[in-house]
């Protein structure tokens, strides 16, 4: 039982890596910086050009990396990079059936 949670728990960092890893290269292709420079505690006060337009953009690329489709309730909960990768997660587990 306990391996089966380490597993589970495991998988779960991949799968959070690997988002994390998409939503840093929809940064970085959005506002042409350097993907390491991205964080989970990254906020618009920390890249110059995340204003009103360049969320708008980045919500673009966000959207074409993972097939998804954002409302505005979605937009302005994206305040910082740990908000849009709960937000994409919970979007892909609604369209996998998943719940997340």
């Amino acid at each position: 039982m306990a391996e089966e949670h380490t597993n589970r728990r495991e998988k779960g960092n991949l799968i959070m890596e690997e988002l994390l890893a998409k939503v840093k290269a929809a940064f970085s292709s959005t506002f042409d910086i350097d993907p390491q420079t991205i964080t989970l505690d990254s906020t618009p006060n920390d890249i110059p050009a995340w204003d009103s337009m360049g969320h708008v953009e980045l919500a673009s690329s966000l959207e074409r990396a993972f097939g998804l489709s954002f409302d505005v309730d979605d937009l302005m909960a994206m305040e910082d990079v740990k908000e849009i990768c709960r937000v994409v997660q919970s979007k892909l587990g609604k369209v996998q059936g998943v719940r997340v």
